[in-house]
């Protein structure tokens, strides 16, 4: 077996080493979540903002760590997408589905991303993201959401192949739902 050798600790990555295989590492146990959010004029909610390791503005569904909140270190995934979900998009669910977990670079990365289907939502405050971000929010149209998409590439942004998966997810929600 090889050693394992930590090159650098950050607050929430731990960069490692493996025989020649580099890798960063999620320091919180939990991972992310990201949330497949509907409202019930079914409008799928989207959220812009400005990723520094990218440099560029990218459009994301709400999404957010597990257990990154000190007073909520032992929280599930379904947990932290209802804390989440407000944080970001002013939106409360009524009910939040657990649909799958995996990596989202297995080659890179230790990370395991949870993805939920919010529903039955209520605006109960602005949204906007915390202290530390600046979000816009989307309401897309879910019959339009993927040539929204598109054209947010054509303008410039970044769009994570994850929300196709998404669209996808939330299409065939059935297969997923436990």
């Amino acid at each position: 077996m090889t050693e394992t050798e930590t090159l650098c600790n950050g607050k929430w990555l731990r960069l490692k080493r493996r025989g020649r295989w580099e890798y960063a590492e999620r320091t919180n146990p939990g991972g992310g979540v990201m949330i497949i959010a509907v409202t019930p004029e079914d409008r799928i909610l989207f959220v812009e903002q400005y990723r520094p390791a990218i440099e560029c503005m990218t459009i994301e569904m709400p999404a957010g760590l597990v257990g990154d909140v000190a007073s909520s270190a032992d929280e599930s995934a379904v947990d932290a997408a209802h804390r989440e979900l407000v944080e970001e998009t002013g939106y409360r669910a009524g009910r939040i589905d657990f649909l799958m977990a995996g990596p989202t670079s297995a080659g890179m990365s230790n990370e395991i991303l949870a993805f939920v289907h919010a529903r039955d939502l209520e605006r109960v405050e602005a949204g906007g993201g915390d202290e530390t971000e600046d979000i816009t929010v989307h309401e897309v149209p879910r019959r339009e959401a993927a040539t929204w998409l598109i054209e947010k590439i054509n303008a410039g942004y970044s769009i994570d192949p994850k929300m196709f998966a998404g669209l996808y997810m939330l299409d065939h929600a059935a297969l997923f739902t436990r």
